[in-house]
């Protein structure tokens, strides 16, 4: 007999198969095999908020193979991933399993190397309860939230609306941010500088002797006020003030700053950036001269800024060869993380600090290869030496009044010599100034008045947003992807090329959300959620005293919120597009049709003008991705690549090699004509229908979604009415039944 582990995903179970060898057999459960069903709550809120768990449809085979496999193992050892969310899924495969959750062997390790794998299977603990019920809290909490809102906002705006528990309060703070660009007062302000061409500086006014205050310029007047008094006054260094300053790198990523940085350095979306990262995570085939598969960095999902002795030790060694014993400091560095982080791992950072991403490059994909290099030269710095700066500022005095520049020069780049510093905390213009002395008079000078206007705050980026989803406390680092793949999916924000912008939609559902659940919305109410989420997991609450301390309030809310809006209606602005209508000289505005949005004449039916209405969202990655497929034709990689009509899959030898293919993604549902897989597909317009593998050979074809929930009264296939929170029994004319969709919540 052999030992049983079971992981999460297939290229995880194919990395520890070669480090644990032929007594054990590695083996995937593709993440949760058991849920809350699909068409009701699920939750028995009068019976301590008791959960319904059911298998979820589409895993029987899985879940019976899985049987078999335990039922066969002398041993059966957990290694789902290190987090709340993996230690759930152990929980759920012990009682899906029939195993003794007391007796259970539960296994983690911070980075797939066969050191790590083979210390845990060595000392596999318990299933951590606390942790399971923080998971089990707060996917109850934000089921109730969908379940018990959605319907709230059906009645109040139109079907198919859905809320979350994060989603709301992230939507709100974009709302919020689009209110202050649009309520924004622009007002004038002047700059005014002294530039002596002949050594190459500039100098900014700074104000009246004796120069302690700054005195700002709002006005033309006042600008040429102050030129007309110093423009024929001779210019004088008074103070001449040198230092060295030093800077020192930033910590080593956790999973939020590795988001923030992904997104400003290498433009990418969180969800692709935490996609790639899980990939370096589970294990990359480097090739038999480097060793074969190995987990390339620690665990991408941490709040953490801690590493390990052995991390610290090996990036000293490594720094001290590669670049000298100067690079490093004079103690290792120890980052303090922040106090309501959860600290059960370290930073995210290369499990072996000595695979450089050039060396490895040929191995990865373009994503992988810019991720890892990323994640690799942060830590490195993060262990190195602070870069040091020889700086000098000099008061230049014209008449009463004081010009100051400044500048800077790199004495030792320390951890710069890896990773390049966007902020060097000095705000000198110059790169080197000239030697400067106190009594130097500096002639001749041209005197340049600028005129500026305050701009309005930026709107919310990825990076922003997340930034402020941490600062705030608002879920975790894990779900932050989530949450806004989540927001743009509904319809709530849209992407205007990198920044997120509200839509109408967002805009009315946030307000009347705010209006009768303040709570839902509040940045402090969410962030004191979250913190109570983490008592249970550190034993210093129970799930079910969250959830009825939660509830109480809630409930009363929603009873409130029902009576005062029961006859109110709200209607949606309609979104206006860039285009002219060239048949009435109309603003066209986005219609909803049958194959997605398109741009129409507001003025129909007098005017029935429409023009097809180009997908302008960046979610669309014009870079061809990497699929881990292989080419029918000649054996090569498929990447996804953008057309017309969406994303396909093509031969990455193109055009040599001309091979494409569909994207299709197995919806879980069997045919019920032939039995075959029912896929998903995207048509014209980016828009979704679902059909038989087999198709055409079978012609069973359909608009609405097939859902893996069987329906209650014939056991036959639901359905999910398009653009519709509704479901349907697929067998209408005998059967008849009808009811709620899964309200998809925020995690």
């Amino acid at each position: 007999m052999t030992n049983l582990v079971i992981v999460e995903s297939p290229s995880k179970a194919t990395t520890i198969k070669n480090y644990l060898g032929s007594g054990y057999k590695v083996v995937a459960c593709q993440g949760h095999v058991r849920d809350l069903p699909k068409s009701t709550l699920g939750v028995d809120i009068d019976n301590d908020f008791k959960p319904h768990y059911i298998n979820i449809r589409g895993k029987g085979e899985l879940i019976a193979a899985l049987k078999k496999d335990a039922k066969s193992a002398s041993k059966i050892y957990l290694a789902t991933d290190p987090d709340r969310e993996g230690e759930a899924i152990s929980w759920h495969l012990a009682n899906t399993l029939g195993l003794p959750i007391e007796s259970t062997r539960r296994v983690t390790f911070n980075e797939v190397t066969k050191p790590a794998v083979k210390a845990a299977i060595k000392n596999p603990r318990n299933i951590d309860l606390k942790l399971v019920d923080s998971q089990q809290a707060r996917r109850i909490l934000d089921r109730i939230v969908g379940y018990k809102l959605s319907p709230f906002l059906w009645k109040a705006v139109k079907s198919g609306l859905s809320a979350g528990r994060v989603q709301s309060v992230t939507t709100k703070a974009i709302v919020e941010r689009e209110e202050e660009i649009r309520n924004f007062v622009s007002e004038e302000y002047w700059l005014l500088d002294a530039v002596f061409e002949q050594l190459n500086i500039k100098a900014k006014f700074y104000g009246k002797v004796p120069g302690d205050n700054k005195t700002e310029l709002h006005t033309k007047e006042q600008t040429y006020k102050i030129i007309d008094a110093v423009k024929d006054k001779q210019f004088t260094v008074v103070a001449v003030k040198k230092a060295v300053r030093q800077k020192s790198p930033a910590p080593p990523f956790n999973t939020s700053s590795m988001q923030q940085e992904a997104a400003k350095k290498l433009n990418f979306q969180s969800q692709y950036t935490m996609r790639i990262a899980q990939e370096l995570y589970e294990g990359i085939n480097l090739g038999a001269e480097n060793g074969g598969i190995h987990g390339l960095i620690t665990y991408m999902r941490t709040d953490s800024l801690r590493i390990s002795s052995e991390a610290s030790e090996a990036a000293k060694e490594f720094i001290g060869v590669k670049f000298g014993e100067k690079y490093l400091p004079s103690s290792p560095r120890v980052y303090k993380t922040k106090g309501n982080a959860q600290d059960a791992h370290e930073a995210i950072r290369p499990a072996d600090v000595s695979l450089h991403p050039d060396h490895i490059k040929k191995y990865l994909s373009s994503g992988q290869y810019k991720l890892y290099k990323l994640i690799w030269s942060r830590f490195v710095a993060s262990q190195m030496a602070n870069a040091e700066f020889d700086t000098v500022s000099a008061d230049i005095q014209a008449g009463d009044f004081i010009f100051r520049t400044s500048g800077y020069n790199v004495k030792f780049n320390g951890f710069m010599q890896v990773w390049a510093s966007d902020d060097l905390d000095y705000e000198g213009e110059n790169l080197r100034l000239p030697e400067l002395k106190k009594g130097q008079v500096l002639s001749p000078c041209k005197l340049v008045p600028t005129q500026k206007f305050t701009e309005p705050p930026a709107r919310y980026n990825e990076a922003t947003i997340i930034k402020f989803l941490e600062e705030k406390g608002i879920g975790r680092p894990s779900t932050f992807a989530t949450i806004v793949s989540t927001i743009i999916s509904r319809g709530y924000v849209k992407r205007d090329k990198h920044s997120l912008v509200p839509t109408s939609l967002g805009e009315i559902t946030t307000k009347i959300i705010s209006d009768n659940f303040p709570d839902i919305v509040d940045c402090k109410f969410t962030a004191h959620m979250e913190d109570s989420l983490d008592n249970i997991a550190e034993g210093k609450n129970t799930m079910q005293g969250v959830l009825s301390g939660f509830y109480k309030k809630f409930e009363k809310s929603l009873k409130k919120a029902e009576e005062k809006t029961k006859d109110m209606s709200f209607s949606l602005p309609a979104e206006q597009t860039d285009m002219i209508c060239e048949k009435c000289g109309s603003v066209m505005i986005v219609k909803n049709g049958r194959y997605g949005k398109f741009a129409a004449c507001p003025n129909y039916p007098e005017c029935k003008n429409t023009k097809p209405l180009e997908d302008r969202s960046a979610s669309q990655s014009k870079t061809p991705e990497p699929t881990g497929l292989t080419c029918d034709l000649c054996g090569g990689k498929l990447v996804v690549r953008y057309g017309k009509f969406g994303n396909f899959y093509a031969c990455e030898n193109f055009p040599k090699c001309k091979f494409t293919k569909q994207i299709t993604k197995d919806t879980g549902v069997k045919c019920p004509k032939c039995g075959a897989s029912i896929v998903a597909k995207k048509g014209k317009n980016n828009s979704l229908f679902y059909s038989c593998e087999r198709y055409p050979d079978c012609d069973f074809s359909s608009w609405d979604q097939p859902i893996t929930e069987k329906c209650p009264k014939c056991g036959c296939i639901l359905m999910k009415k398009k653009g519709k929170n509704t479901v349907y029994c697929l067998n209408k004319e005998e059967c008849g039944y009808t009811g709620i969709a899964e309200n998809d919540e925020s995690k």
